[in-house]
């Protein structure tokens, strides 16, 4: 059963998302990795809470704007995503992407993590981005609640 939950920390605002469209894409992005969607969390918070949290669980004392923590039990995706909105911001301004663009990708990196598709290694980088460009281009237009 997909369940996606939603939630802040730090001084964070909630995204104006359409949790339907967005649960519908994630499904279906999860799906063509030959996967299933079950419980998933994003919290969504400030650049000090995300600096904290990744101090306290992988010893890394930097800022970013994801960190993924796996719960997937065979072919069900399962996890908590905490995104740093602060550090999305400023990276979709030094590469000169609109915000919300730059938000759905981070959303949906996590879910490539959980995925299995990794980052970190020698042209894996590569790999993660343009899985990440084909699930932007299938992203509905209708992912944002107009304020």
């Amino acid at each position: 059963m997909t369940e996606i939950n939603y939630m802040t920390q730090g001084q964070a605002e909630m995204p104006l998302l359409n949790e339907k469209a967005v649960q519908d894409w994630i499904v279906e992005v999860a799906r063509q990795h030959d996967q299933r969607v079950g419980c998933l969390t994003y919290v969504f918070c400030d650049d000090e809470y995300i600096l904290k949290t990744n101090r306290e669980f992988l010893g890394h004392d930097y800022y970013t704007d994801i960190i993924t923590f796996d719960y997937t039990n065979s072919r069900h995706i399962a996890g908590d995503m905490v995104i740093s909105l602060d550090t999305v911001r400023s990276n979709a301004e030094m590469l000169g992407t609109p915000y919300r663009t730059e938000l759905m990708r981070v959303i949906i990196h996590g879910v490539l993590h959980l995925c299995g598709i990794n980052d970190k290694g020698p042209g894996e980088r590569e790999i993660m981005e343009q899985h990440e460009n084909e699930a932007l281009a299938v992203l509905p237009a209708d992912v944002f609640q107009e304020s």
